[in-house]
């Protein structure tokens, strides 16, 4: 047998996400790039800022002996001093360079975290909805999937957390900015979370470490402010990228910071290090990690994504879609409209009766024969929904507005 069943499983349960973006190359080549509207993948597209060129241009060229050689596991270590001082600032807590941990992009990380944390069988927590591919990470290694459902307009609930949690449940993962909410979870509302974990650390004796997946922090609008999950509770591990603050997500580099409050910060930071050799990653991208060092105040252009997501936004509004306005990251998740009674056949289920889908699901194919991509809810565990990724052009989203505007007359029509 070529490949794993468990892999076998995990194609036919892979991403919506990849899945609509291959819809959208076919549809590209039929119809033309113009006359398609992909919304379906969360692919920076704004260029970095000149400071990337001029320095990567600057260290690339640097001949000094052992500049491309091994280094530690974790990382350089002036870079991670001084990614601690940035990070330091974000987590409004001084930050060691020791509990600093240079990783392959966020998902490297969170990676390297999760091996390092679990034994078989523990739990991993998300809310829902949540970014798909946190299920194969906890998979990967060994761990066990929970989703716990969010209030209204996506709040976490920490009552339905409390209920959860179990004495084999090693980490909550939270994710602010949301993929695909794009909600910031609030000051109170973390410290709600925390206060469940530390209720449910006092009742058992095992305090699950909060993970705060944050690649999108710097991308948020109107003045908005994510707050510190590490001031929020002590067992909290900060994983991080550059793939969108600095437009740069096929350069794969991040990090993980531990929180000095953690109890055993030491042995978790050297775990993470053995855990990123033999996974294979052995270090972070060596000429990336110097880049950002001298990077950590710049940024991309983040105005451009809350220019176009409030275009996006203010058409979508207009033609009668619900949504709870994106505060941060560049998605728009917005409810799949009502429809008119159908009958004798049950919402949701497709014409040619070859399956029943998801309402989601349905919507989803319906957009597309507007040639419009978008991503179902249901691959984020939130049926009912659909994802719109904005980081696209202007002229993209003012050519699909009349689109999603007949997309969802017809919709509400059709019997």
């Amino acid at each position: 047998m070529a490949v794993s069943r468990r892999i076998k499983d995990n194609l036919e349960r892979s991403s919506w996400i990849r899945r609509m973006f291959e819809e959208g190359l076919k549809l590209k080549k039929e119809f033309g790039a113009d006359n398609v509207f992909d919304f379906s993948l969360g692919n920076p597209d704004v260029e970095p800022p000149e400071a990337f060129a001029q320095t990567l241009a600057r260290l690339a060229a640097d001949r000094t002996p052992g500049t491309h050689g091994y280094m530690p596991n974790a990382g350089y270590p002036a870079v991670r001093a001084a990614v601690a001082r940035k990070a330091s600032r974000d987590q409004g807590l001084e930050i060691p360079a020791d509990n600093i941990l240079m990783t392959v992009g966020a998902a490297g990380g969170l990676n390297v975290a999760l091996a390092t944390i679990l034994d078989p069988g523990d739990e991993v927590i998300v809310f829902s909805p949540y970014f798909a591919e946190y299920f194969f990470y906890a998979q990967n290694h060994g761990g066990k999937f929970v989703v716990v459902p969010t209030k209204a307009g996506f709040s976490p609930d920490p009552e339905a957390l409390a209920r959860a949690l179990s004495p084999r449940t090693a980490c909550v993962i939270v994710n602010s900015p949301n993929n695909p909410t794009g909600r910031i979870y609030s000051e109170a509302e973390l410290y709600a979370v925390a206060e469940a974990l530390m209720a449910h650390g006092r009742k058992t004796g095992r305090y699950p470490y909060l993970i705060a997946d944050e690649p999108y922090r710097e991308i948020v609008y109107g003045g908005a402010r994510v707050p510190s999950a590490m001031l929020a509770y002590p067992e909290t591990i900060v994983a991080t990228s550059w793939s969108k603050t600095l437009s740069l997500p096929g350069e794969r580099i991040g990090y993980l910071a531990v929180s000095p409050r953690c109890e055993d910060a030491k042995a978790l930071v050297d775990g993470m290090a053995m855990c990123t050799r033999i996974l294979g990653f052995v270090n972070a991208p060596a000429l990336m990690q110097r880049v950002v060092a001298e990077l950590l105040d710049a940024r991309c252009e983040v105005e451009s994504y809350e220019r176009r997501g409030r275009l996006l936004a203010e058409g979508l509004k207009a033609a009668g879609y619900e949504f709870p306005e994106p505060a941060g990251a560049f998605y728009l998740f917005a409810k799949v409209p009502e429809r008119a009674a159908c009958g004798d056949r049950p919402q949701g289920e497709v014409r040619d009766g070859a399956a029943t889908r998801e309402p989601d699901v349905e919507f989803v194919m319906h957009l597309k024969k507007y040639n419009i991509l978008a991503v179902p809810g249901v691959g984020f565990g939130a049926p009912g929904w659909f994802r719109l990724s904005f980081c696209v052009a202007e002229s993209t989203i003012r050519g699909a507005i009349p689109r999603f505007t007949r997309a969802i007359e017809e919709w509400k029509t059709e019997r």
